[in-house]
């Protein structure tokens, strides 16, 4: 056997402790290879995919760079954590005579042979998913026409030689900065013996302080101000997370382990002794686990909250189709003429409303308001309201805050003052319902009667809406793009707008970030997955010798099974389930900054990561402990 067959065998014998980190470079991988084979789509290139397709590449290109700095990073630490459990198999070596060099040859060798494995897996994993990946890109970035297979040789290309020579360069780094402990080191290897876990209970208290700080500040700050607590609030939680699994873990296990009663009930002696050696042996790696999935469930929640918000504000503030024409339009009958003649030659039936707005200062505010007849205003709400000479009724838009010179707030007027001193009594302020917020422009509306609407003084600024309602409104996309093109878009004297197409142009705008941060958020939950897997693994052969040991003094089946899944539930869950509660604050400072509410969709995304940590647990789970008992 020669030296490179005896590299490939030893991949091969350490493929337990080797299968986390290898499936995540080949994740990484077809990420890359699919954002690569997006991003060179021939249809993307053209116009035909409308307006965003030389965007979405753009996206992608991004999403390339991060990727792969990523990777470079998370393959950097895998390979300290694979070198170090190494080291009673290095000694070994060492001892049958194998120089530095040959050492350094061997582990340069081995990520090699991993590296391109996990590369051409990764393109071949990419290749066999194409078709899918190519109709769920379509799906997410709401193209026009649905992007068709096509064989991406230069996708292929790009992928294989970026990470070979990512794999290459990390080799190299790993093999040239290998130090050689000493031979009685390297034999002990992670079976020295260790001093019991301390930690400092000032250290203890300050993690505590510091997130209770983090989460107020979070809670607190709205509006402008969550931009200038936002990098403060993240070094804060950010230190306090790292001080919560180094310091307060341990001292809260300490605690534990103090009440006699509790520590010596049932198999508790055992859990909680070797829990505090992990905690604190794992600590760092708990903490790069948190702060990962915190990123990917706040990056992704926000990104689906915000796409919630913005569709949900245009699907309850745009009509089906609506045309606006100012006072000074001379084509707002052709136009009109136009619209109807588009709607009737696809068979889409419709409701038309004229609305006519006159656009009136109030003397005693300063304040403009939107004046509408109160027989309009019937004709919208569906209702039979009758206003006397003096009185008004007021609207205002729920997401749009105002204050007035002169001190009075949105919501609190009690009367108008219109030009010459006449005043209308207020009977009602509130929020402007949806009909009459897709129905009328502007944030401010004052419903009068028709009498005095009449006596109002024109101005320039009045103008003439025509909604056109339509029930099945999703099937005006095609109407609406064609009447865009015919009107010329919105001209000075008048604006065209739709629901169905100004949605479409949010979905296509938020597809390329979305798709963007769903993948990016993957490959980061993915890798931090893989970061508890192979820690896990690396201690596999000391827990064996472990448990066998504990086995002879009557520990069952049913008690090791009870010790272990405490153990790495604990392991699992406790920093994804910091990293939940990190995220849910992140998105509960976004919901108060744009005063909506997004608790469904952060409970989704969160939801969603949580349901996934829970199979993968369920999984290595079950393996982890049929090698366990395999040995007793």
């Amino acid at each position: 056997m020669n030296f490179r067959q005896f590299a490939f065998k030893n991949v091969f014998r350490n493929k337990r402790l080797y299968a986390g980190y290898f499936f995540s470079c080949a994740f990484s991988v077809m990420i890359f290879f699919v954002y690569s084979m997006l991003a060179f789509h021939p249809e993307l290139s053209f116009q035909g995919q409308g307006n965003y397709g030389k965007g979405a590449q753009t996206g992608m290109d991004v999403a390339q760079y991060i990727i792969y700095v990523f990777t470079f990073f998370f393959i950097l630490y895998s390979m300290s954590v694979f070198l170090k459990s190494r080291k009673k198999e290095f000694g070994i070596c060492i001892m049958q005579g194998m120089s530095d060099m040959q050492l350094r040859r061997l582990v340069f060798l081995e990520n090699i042979i991993i590296g391109l494995t996990a590369t051409v897996s990764g393109i071949a994993i990419g290749l066999l998913l194409s078709k899918g990946m190519l109709m769920l890109g379509s799906s997410v970035l709401s193209l026009e026409k649905s992007l068709s297979f096509y064989m991406p040789v230069k996708a292929i290309w790009l992928s294989f030689a970026a990470f070979t020579l990512l794999f290459l360069f990390i080799s190299l780094f790993t093999a040239t900065i290998l130090r050689s402990s000493s031979l009685i080191d390297l034999l002990k290897g992670t079976a020295k013996p260790k001093p019991e876990p301390k930690a400092s209970r000032v250290l203890a208290i300050l993690a505590a302080v510091l997130l209770i700080i983090g989460y107020a500040i979070a809670f607190v700050v709205r509006g402008v101000l969550v931009l200038f607590a936002l990098l403060p609030v993240a070094i804060i939680v950010s230190v306090g997370t790292y001080f919560l699994f180094t310091q307060l873990s341990v001292y809260i296990i300490n605690k534990l382990k103090n009440k006699k009663k509790l520590y010596r009930s049932s198999t508790n002696m055992i859990t909680l002794s070797d829990l505090a050696y992990r905690m604190k042996d794992n600590a760092r790696m708990f903490f790069l686990v948190a702060i990962i999935s915190t990123v990917a469930f706040t990056a992704i929640g926000t990104l689906v909250g915000m796409k919630s918000m913005f569709t949900n504000m245009i699907s309850s503030s745009t009509p089906p189709l609506k045309y606006e024409s100012h006072a000074d339009n001379k084509q707002a009958a052709e136009h009109a003429a136009l619209i109807e003649q588009a709607l009737a030659k696809r068979n889409i039936s419709f409701e038309l409303l004229v609305i006519k707005e006159k656009n009136v200062t109030d003397t005693g505010t300063n304040k403009d308001f939107i004046f509408i007849k109160a027989s309009d205003y019937n004709r919208i709400m569906k209702e039979d309201v009758a206003l006397g000479q003096d009185e008004a009724r007021l609207f205002y838009r729920k997401d749009i805050d105002m204050s007035y010179d002169r001190g009075i707030s949105k919501g609190q007027e009690t009367s108008l003052t219109l030009e010459g001193g006449r005043k209308l009594a207020v009977t009602e302020n509130g929020e402007m319902p949806a009909p009459l917020l897709q129905s009328v422009g502007g944030s401010s509306v004052a419903v009068v009667s028709d009498e005095v609407f009449q006596e109002l003084p024109g101005s320039k600024h009045d103008s003439t809406m025509y909604v056109y309602d339509v029930g099945d409104w999703q099937q005006t996309l095609a109407v609406s793009k064609q009447l865009m093109t015919e009107l010329k878009g919105n001209g000075e004297h008048y604006r065209f707008s739709s629901r169905a197409y100004e949605l479409n142009d949010i979905n296509q705008g938020f597809g390329q970030i979305l798709l963007t941060g769903l993948f990016i958020g993957a490959v980061f939950f993915v890798a931090a997955g893989s970061f508890l897997y192979f820690r896990l693994y690396a201690d596999l052969d000391n827990d064996r010798i472990q448990y066998r040991a504990i086995s002879k003094l009557g520990l069952t089946e049913g008690e090791l099974s009870k010790i272990v899944s405490t153990q790495i539930g604990l392991l699992f869950f406790v920093p994804i389930i910091v990293a939940v509660i990190h995220g849910a604050v992140a998105l509960n400072t976004l919901q108060n900054t744009f005063s909506t509410n997004l608790v469904l969709e952060s409970s989704l995304v969160l939801g969603a990561f949580l349901v996934i940590q829970i199979i993968y647990f369920v999984f290595i789970r079950a393996n982890y402990v049929k090698k366990l008992k395999d040995v007793m």
